[in-house]
């Protein structure tokens, strides 16, 4: 009878020149493999799955599908990118959870395997995590928070304000009770007759609408935690009453519907995130995540800086969406605390920050 042991690893000296950590990224639609020396990004490869534009959002099946044709090439050109031979590496970092479990199972399995064959560890990293680790990637052009700040992770699956103590010391504030900030912007885009994803493209006419043009009502939801459905609700009765006057009712006046649909959903975020600061008298404020890619959550944050005192953490535009770099950080901040995962780890499709 043979049993599969957990194989003991001897990680490299914590103060030793170079790790090398192979990361890999594939919770959702983008297939994505970085290779980084410590801190710094030798390469952070994205594919793009732009076949689930037709269908105006995610197809999970299509999605898993994908992930199993761009995964090797995505890696081999991770590691063409950044000069670095599979021997070379230290350790690889996958994304366990959250996300979509065909996607996730595609990335789990492609990392356990590799790391087998290669005799290095393996290293789970929870997404949600990791969009907010992601502020300690070194850049020059970005400012890393100090310890403990506010983490807030927008994107299309997830809405969260986390309080930060140290790297693996989180607390989950609130976060969404339904929908997540990005997909209320994708729905409302939808709703306007916008292409997926339409979040960007509410951004884009948004700068040259009227904020104030068509109010709507914001949810009332106790404590720190989101609701977003009842807005897309109050989107569509409206974008409903008024084409029944005026069939190019949207056509004409998108921009200032697109400029007050924004208006709204950053108002709910910045209330939030004041309430948190409020509560907690954190005044470092990092954001993450897709959505934090949108102008107005960004200039409303720099506001922010100059009205109340905070200090705002924006990570580049890259590390916002979802890539395997922020993986990366996470692993090889695992590595240095010898935070190995053994061959019987398995994708989750719901891991909540902590767990």
């Amino acid at each position: 009878m043979f049993y599969l042991c957990r194989p003991i690893f001897v990680p490299k000296s914590v103060s030793a020149e170079k790790i090398y950590i192979l990361a890999i990224e594939s919770s959702c639609d983008d297939t994505s493999a970085a290779v980084l020396s410590n801190t710094e990004v030798l390469s952070n490869v994205v594919a793009t799955q732009e076949i689930h534009r037709q269908y105006g959002g995610v197809v999970p099946e299509l999605a898993s599908r994908a992930h199993q044709q761009n995964i090797v090439p995505v890696v081999h050109q991770a590691l063409a990118k950044a000069n670095i031979d599979k021997k070379q590496l230290s350790a690889i970092a996958f994304t366990r959870g959250p996300g979509l479990m065909g996607s996730l199972l595609v990335g789990t399995s492609f990392a356990k395997s590799l790391a087998l064959g290669l005799g290095i560890p393996l290293i789970e990293v929870n997404h949600m995590e990791a969009h907010i680790l992601a502020h300690f990637i070194s850049d020059e052009d970005t400012k890393r928070p100090p310890f403990p700040f506010l983490g807030m992770t927008i994107s299309g699956g997830h809405t969260q304000i986390v309080r930060v103590n140290s790297y693996f010391e989180m607390e989950v504030l609130g976060e969404t009770l339904d929908d997540a900030v990005g997909e209320a912007f994708d729905k409302s885009a939808k709703l306007m007759g916008l292409p997926y994803p339409g979040g960007p493209l509410v951004d884009k006419h948004a700068r040259e609408g009227n904020p104030a043009a068509y109010p709507f009502p914001k949810p009332k939801v106790e404590g720190l935690n989101f609701s977003f459905s009842g807005l897309k609700t109050s989107i569509l009765y409206f974008l409903q009453r008024e084409t029944r006057k005026n069939p190019d009712f949207v056509k004409e006046h998108i921009d200032d519907i697109c400029a007050s649909v924004q208006h709204t959903i950053l108002e709910i975020l910045m209330d939030k995130l004041k309430l948190a600061v409020e509560q907690t008298g954190i005044k470092h404020v990092a954001i993450g995540g897709g959505v934090a890619a949108n102008s107005g959550i960004r200039a409303r944050l720099k506001e922010a800086e100059a009205s109340m005192g905070w200090s705002t953490y924006i990570p580049k535009f890259a590390y916002c969406t979802d890539n395997a770099a922020m993986i990366g950080i996470v692993g090889y901040l695992k590595y240095l605390e010898n935070d190995f995962s053994d061959q019987s780890v398995a994708a989750k499709a719901r891991f909540a920050i902590g767990s």
